[in-house]
Order: C-alpha cells, then structure tokens, then sequence
C-alpha cells in the first residue's frame, strides 16, 4: 500500500470534517425542526385559549396545571374545570417546569435559558399568578409543594444525576416561609433523628416534601445508606424523625390520616422500580394502589378517596387517577398535562 502523501493526509483530513460539519448542521436543523413542530398545535390535542386564571378560593373546583400539549401554549399553566378535566384549556402565559398550588399561593419552577447554559429558578405566585419573590436555584426542579394554607412551599432540585432510578444522585431540598420570608435551604442543615438515635451521614439527601395543615410539620424522603426513610420534619424544632423505609415522593391525604407515595418493588425492572402505595400512619400498615405501572411521581390528591399522577405520554406526560384504598382501576384523567393542583 501507497503512503499518503502530505496532500493526501490533508485531503482525507478535509473530507472527514466535511462530514462532521454536514452531520451538524442536520442534526441542528432536525433540533430546529422538532423545536418548531412543538410550536404547533397538533390535531386531535386540547382546545387551548388564553384567559385569566386564579389560584383564589372560589365557588368551582378546577385544576391547575403545566400544559404538555404542542403548540403556543406548550409548558404554560393553564387551568380547566374539574368536572371537565377534558374540556378546553385557558393558558395564563406562565411557563413551569414543576408547579403546585394552595391557599392563593403557587410555586412554579422555572427554567432560564441561556447563550450556552440554562439556569433555574423558585418563582412564588400570588393569587393572579403575578410574582411575589424568586430564588435562584442549584440544580434541575424536580418537585414542588404548597401548604395547605398557602404560607409554606417547598422545592426539590438535583444537582447531579437526572434521575431516582440511577445510581448516584444528590438533592437539595428548601423550605419557605413565604410570611416571614424565612428561607431554609436545604432540609439538611436539620437534626436527625433514625430509629431513636442521632444520625450523622455525607450521603444524606431529602426530597418530595408534603406539608400538614398546621404550617409547623411535613413529611418528606430521606435517603441514607442506601435505603430511602419517610421522615416526619418539624420546623420549629428543626428536627426530622425516621417513620418508615422503603417510602419515596410521599403526598399526606387532605385529612392527614394516610401517605400515598411510590415503593421500590423486588424483581421490578431498574428503569420502572415503583409501585404506587397508601401507609396508613396510625397503623404503619401498607396497601397497594391498583396501578400496575412503574410511577416516578409525586402523587396529588384529588379528594379523600382518590389521588393522581403522571405517566409518561405522546406529548411528555398524561395524568392518571386511582383510588387510594387499593380499589379500581387507573383511569387516565387528561393528556398531555403535569404537575396538577386542585384547587377548589
């Protein structure tokens, strides 16, 4: 075989980037080309149409959530109502990534976009989703909760990994008191207390807040050790105590007798570890939820009989609901939506 010569080697060397530079330039046009087609509605998707929402007490129950579906709307908050969860849309212009809401206050997890990087931010919303504060934050939202009254919320971010299922992660968990702007943030600067004793660990983490009527208690994730522990926090005396393994993403029942959240299963598959359950908190005793798919979310109640969730769709997310009791079948409650609140 010849050896190149200089020219040759260059040639070949100009060729090869040829390539790269076509592959590029289509793989961009194919990003611009899906980031337009998200740009349009597509057929058979919700009827969606700007409007005014109100996150305030009023006389109709109606939900609150991040629109999914493609078009000019995509990723807004919009809000139906809740004896029509299929019917049109009205979109506030508001854009979330993770939002919950309650008591006239709302918590929305908003992304930055930016030249090279995006940045996040914790964005509180009044009753006219108008901004009262905004946080920046240390890594990708995950999750997010107001109290019932609408004095507390909380967030969740990672800040390494991009996912509960993967083997190493880190959260950061922060709590607001959006009265007094107290901002503690991250459940970790609390005192722990598992099994009886003080706990001291690098690896600990918290996550999926959800908070008691009395703006003083929540229950929360904890991981250590490898193991994940339903936590009772207190934040007066700034403690969290162990209550129960296996428990990740609790939500506490609208009369605080039970806790739904997502258990890891044996033999479930690494990618879908989850099953959906209910702890009844006198008893500690479990009951499976009839969901029979793996759930990465944090559950919403509906009432006190019937909680939702997400479940991956056509546009990124359709929400589900089930009976709490372990009843029933699943039933698909709207498409193309995320991060509900019920407001009423």
């Amino acid at each position: 075989m010849t050896p190149l010569t200089l020219r040759g080697k260059l040639l070949v060397l100009l060729a090869a980037l040829a390539v790269l530079g076509a592959v590029a330039a289509a793989s961009l046009l194919h990003a611009a080309d899906r980031a337009a087609e998200k740009n349009r509605p597509q057929a058979g998707g919700p009827s969606i149409g700007s409007g005014r929402i109100s996150l305030a007490a009023g006389a109709d129950r109606r939900i609150v959530f991040r629109n999914m579906a493609w078009g000019p709307h995509r990723d807004e908050l919009v809000t139906v109502p809740a004896g029509s969860p299929t019917g049109p849309r009205t979109a506030s212009g508001v854009k979330c990534l993770r939002f919950h809401a309650a008591g006239g206050t709302g918590i929305c997890l908003q992304a930055v976009r930016g030249a090279v990087d995006d940045t996040y931010r914790a964005v509180v919303l009044d009753s006219a989703l108008r901004e009262r504060a905004h946080y920046a934050l240390p890594g990708i939202p995950t999750r997010a909760r107001v109290s019932p009254s609408g004095r507390l919320v909380a967030w969740t971010v990672f800040v390494g990994g991009d996912s509960y299922a993967g083997a190493s992660f880190s959260t950061r968990t922060a709590v607001l008191d959006t009265t007094t702007g107290r901002l503690t943030t991250s459940l970790e600067e609390f005192r722990v207390l598992k099994d009886g004793k003080e706990h001291h660990a690098a690896d600990t983490n918290f996550w999926g807040v959800t908070f008691s009527r009395d703006d003083r208690h929540f229950y929360a994730t904890m991981a250590t050790g490898g193991r994940t522990y339903l936590v009772r926090g207190d934040l007066t005396a700034r403690t969290v105590t162990t209550l129960h393994q296996n428990v990740e993403c609790p939500s506490l029942s609208p009369d605080e007798t039970r806790i739904v959240y997502k258990k890891r299963v044996a033999g479930a598959p690494a990618d879908a570890p989850w099953h959906e359950y209910a702890l009844d908190l006198a008893t500690l005793r479990e009951t499976a939820l009839a969901e029979p798919r793996s759930v990465d979310d944090q559950a919403v109640w509906l009432d006190d009989h019937t909680v939702s969730y997400s479940l991956p769709g056509d546009y990124g997310a359709d929400l589900y609901s089930v009976p709490a009791d372990g009843s029933g079948a699943p039933k698909r409650l709207m498409t193309a939506a995320l991060a509900p609140a019920f407001l009423e």
